[in-house]
């Protein structure tokens, strides 16, 4: 059986986390974003997809 090639997930912040509660913060660095307009790509799962969820607002969500 052949695998299923997964999906990328290009996730860049759009906005800054100041003003907003400590745990969109964490979740920002927990997805590995530590500066504005930086880029990260990560696996398109369920535990990445609701990590966005949490951040919607601050981030935009490419599929590579």
């Amino acid at each position: 059986m052949a695998k299923k090639k997964q999906t990328q997930l290009k996730i860049t912040q759009i906005k800054s986390g100041i003003g907003y509660r400590e745990k969109a913060k964490k979740t920002l660095i927990a997805l590995g974003i530590r500066k504005m307009h930086q880029s990260v790509f990560h696996d398109d799962t369920p535990i990445i997809r609701g990590m966005i969820k949490k951040v919607d607002f601050l981030v935009k969500v490419e599929e590579v």
